[in-house]
């Protein structure tokens, strides 16, 4: 956590987001927990949610004892009632308005595509995909009056073919799809909505996975720029999405992935 913060207390920021409130879910790590300091130092007022409460305090902590506005909630984000009775009122009651949402949950599951039942499809589905429309549902009304940015986290997978669990994929496909829908529904009433589709990132979650001596030659063989990405290139791109520097961009899924996405 500390090496995280340390890369976006930046002297020189910008602050892009000054007095913009933005949710983020998953905060509690990878690239939720970048974004989460990133946002901060760039002015937000941040909601982080997550599931993992005593990470999420830890980090909420740390940015409230440095003077920055942020509040963690408990969140599953596959419960309607978590995003209505919990995440809106907690932006709400502290800070008034809602101007960026992230829809940054996710998971996967490694299973083989002929091993995967309906319990698991449904999982990935629930978190995965209905998470977002949940969440953009839930925000709609407090952003109609005044604009807003909603920043979904796909894949590359939903981009190409790619071998793995077909559940991911496939939901991911829908985070994609949903946005570009979303971005015309809403653009009527000055709400942007993007993707960013991330490649082959380092977090905590795919660290022994990406640096396994087995696939680290195919995945290098396969990404252009021959590394990589960080958790705080996905918080970059996602500013700036969320940021007045895009404002005239909606329905794009932005593919974050070294090029890999080219070949």
């Amino acid at each position: 956590m500390k090496e995280a913060y340390d890369i976006y207390s930046r002297k020189n920021t910008t602050m892009r987001l000054k007095g913009k409130v933005a949710i983020i879910t998953g905060a509690a790590s990878g690239m939720g927990e970048s974004m989460t300091y990133l946002f901060a130092n760039e002015g937000a007022k941040v909601i982080a949610t997550d599931i993992q409460i005593d990470k999420l305090n830890a980090i909420v902590e740390k940015l409230q004892s440095e003077g920055f506005d942020a509040v963690a909630v408990k969140h599953d984000v596959s419960n309607r009632e978590a995003w209505f009775n919990d995440v809106i009122p907690a932006a709400l009651n502290n800070f008034g308005k809602v101007d960026v949402l992230i829809n940054n949950a996710g998971i996967s599951v490694p299973t083989p595509f002929e091993e995967q039942d309906e319990s698991l499809w449904k999982k990935t589905y629930d978190i995965n995909i209905n998470s977002v429309m949940l969440g953009m549902q839930a925000v709609l009304p407090h952003m109609k009056e005044n604009g807003g940015s909603i920043v979904n986290i796909s894949s590359i997978a939903a981009l190409t073919g790619m071998s793995g669990p077909g559940s991911y994929t496939a939901s991911k496909g829908g985070v994609s799809a949903i946005t570009r829908a979303a971005a015309v529904d809403f653009g009527k009433m000055k709400i942007r909505v993007n993707a960013i589709n991330p490649g082959y990132i380092m977090t905590p979650m795919a660290e022994a996975h990406l640096n396994n001596p087995k696939h680290k030659p195919y995945f290098m063989s396969i990404i252009p720029m021959k590394d990589y990405g960080k958790a705080e290139d996905i918080a970059l791109a996602a500013l700036f999405l969320a940021s007045e520097d895009a404002r005239y961009i909606t329905g794009v899924n932005l593919a974050v992935d070294g090029g890999t996405t080219i070949i």
